[in-house]
């Protein structure tokens, strides 16, 4: 792994920056040991107990998403592509997490599952469970390591600690906190980390627009240097790698849009865990829905930062056309913003925002991998039947062995030079054809226990292969530079999944009705679909339909500007 601090890029922070790193690593420390307080079984442990307030949960949601892949990933996505970026926020995660909060939410808390593989057990038995259980727990360590990459890459590169080191301090400290205090030292944490990360774009984001003259200055000088799509988000051919406007759009509606985005907001547990740990149904389905009106916002601390880089950082000037940028990549662009434009003090707010973003990121990771390597995993098929306190220890253990493989599988993402090419293609492997085998066996009570599995296999077979195709260091046969090949690689896992899913059902024996009341939605009573309207419930404000409603007419209005 290259170090990337030469001398001349490193910002030696000052006693004032070292302070508030230290005051925000004391706080986070100390709230695993006091959420420690009130873990004495696995549910606590593992699900917080179902007792959290929709508020806490909401920006949980949203924060435990703010890891390395949205703000290196994304400010890099800027600086590459500029505005169409916003597809992965606007199209690629509001509707799908409105869909998540008013339709699937019900089943999930109402069923009592206590993660994704667990309903799918219920829905079509052990091969399914045990496939997406295996599928899961990889896809957790393999992003878990992207975010302990790219917090080592920050600390090196602005403070000039080596790669390994700072792999190995991020890992300890998010391993503190998530053993001794689980799923509430994480939800708290992810909440503090939310506004110290806000705290740390926004004044970026003023400063750098400041310097480049306000909005009209970075379009004009956008278009100086020969901006075309930068600024505008239709059709995003460069973004998709598309050539055909006509065909760009599809895979982004489509690709993106539809399979992609609710692939992962509604079937990653990382996310979904937050809403379960939730005390009520209807703060469950109001979670990801306050979630989204922050996530309809934050490509404005994210993506525009990432524009301004392209204009006043002569690296990614360069990478843009071509030239020498002295090794640097677009994954430096969120680090070397700052080192450019925040004097110290701020510098030390920035630089602890960015270590929150990406350890929020990797407790979400290994706080979802430890639940289900627990239930999923080692409860269900190593060793059933024992007391609660040793599952506590076994979810204890599974942080533990998450964290050193997620150690590891930090080197794999120090390969790649922008890492949202290597997330989306991990997304249209593990997320896309879960999302098949979810909707169609949630609408459709025929389907059967064997399609369940063999449709999940086969769409990840097929999404591989598409970027085995593509890939240019392996056959490369697929010109589909960019994030396209993830967007194809995603929709063929979709399409994939459900005709064989269709094909197998046709030929072997359905699941009894009796066995799916909760899990598929003609079985299921209205009433047991029907959030609580009292108490802590009560109120106009608080119903999950009307928020949903004004962030999409929120979103649809951000869309009509900047589109």
């Amino acid at each position: 792994m290259p170090v990337l601090a030469q001398a001349d890029l490193r910002l030696d922070a000052n006693p004032l920056d070292y302070i508030l790193l230290v005051i925000y690593f004391a706080v986070v420390l100390g709230i695993g040991v006091m959420a420690r307080r009130s873990v004495s079984t696995s549910l606590d442990f593992l699900l917080s107990g179902r007792s959290l307030p929709a508020w806490v949960t909401g920006l949980a949601f949203i924060s435990a998403n703010l890891g390395a892949i949205e703000l290196l990933g994304m400010a890099a996505n800027g600086a590459q592509y500029g505005l169409p970026t916003v597809h992965y926020y606007w199209i690629g995660a509001i509707p799908a997490m409105v869909f998540l909060g008013l339709v699937m939410m019900p089943f999930y808390y109402g069923s009592k599952v206590r993660s994704v593989p667990e309903f799918l057990r219920r829905r079509f038995g052990t091969g399914a469970h045990l496939v997406n259980a295996l599928s899961f727990a990889l896809a957790q360590v393999l992003i878990a390591g992207v975010n302990l990459y790219a917090l080592a890459l920050l600390l090196n590169l602005l403070l000039g600690w080596p790669i390994p080191l700072s792999i190995v301090i991020a890992a300890l400290v998010v391993l503190t906190y998530t053993t001794l205090g689980g799923l509430s030292a994480a939800i708290y944490n992810e909440v503090l980390q939310f506004f110290v990360i806000v705290a740390a774009l926004l004044p970026l984001t003023i400063v750098g627009l400041h310097k480049v003259g306000g909005w009209n200055g970075l379009v004009d000088k956008l278009t100086a240097k020969g901006a075309g799509e930068e600024l505008g988000a239709w059709p995003a051919t460069e973004l998709t790698g598309i050539a055909n406007p006509v065909l760009s759009v599809i895979g982004i509606v489509f690709g993106l849009g539809f399979v992609l985005s609710f692939g992962y907001w509604t079937t990653n547990f990382a996310e979904v865990q937050r809403a379960l740990s939730a005390k009520s149904m209807s703060a469950a389905r109001r979670t990801p829905i306050i979630g989204a009106f922050p996530k309809a916002l934050i490509p404005f601390i994210i993506i525009i930062p990432g524009m301004i880089a392209a204009v006043v950082i002569p690296q990614v000037q360069a990478l843009n056309e071509g030239g020498d940028s002295g090794g640097i990549t677009y994954n430096e662009t969120l680090p070397l913003l700052i080192r450019e434009l925040l004097p110290n003090g701020m510098l030390g707010i920035a630089i602890t925002g960015l270590l929150a973003s990406f350890m929020a990121g990797v407790a979400a990771n290994v706080s979802s991998f430890n639940t289900v390597f627990t239930y999923d995993l080692w409860q269900d098929y190593v060793k059933k039947d024992r007391p609660d306190e040793y599952y506590l220890r076994v979810g204890r253990l599974a942080t533990i062995g998450g964290t050193i493989i997620a150690i590891g599988t930090a080197f794999i993402a120090s390969g790649y030079g922008n890492i949202m090419d290597y997330i989306q293609a991990l997304f249209s492997f593990f997320n896309a054809p879960l999302f098949a085998t979810f909707i169609l066996g949630m609408f459709w009570k025929r389907m059967s226990a064997a399609a369940g599995w063999i449709g999940l296999v086969a769409g990840t077979l097929g999404a591989v292969a598409v970027f085995v195709m593509a890939d240019p260091k392996l056959l490369g046969v697929l010109d589909l530079p960019g994030q396209g090949a993830s967007f194809v690689g995603a929709s063929v896992a979709f399409v994939l999944d459900i005709v064989v899913s269709v094909v197998v059902t046709m030929f072997t024996k359905p699941v009894p009705e009796k066995q799916l009341g909760g899990l598929v939605y003609s079985l299921t009573p209205k009433a047991d679909r029907t959030h609580s309207t009292t108490g802590d419930d009560a109120g106009w404000y608080r119903s999950p339909a009307l928020l949903g409603g004004g962030v999409l007419v929120l979103t649809t209005a951000l869309y009509i500007i900047f589109g």
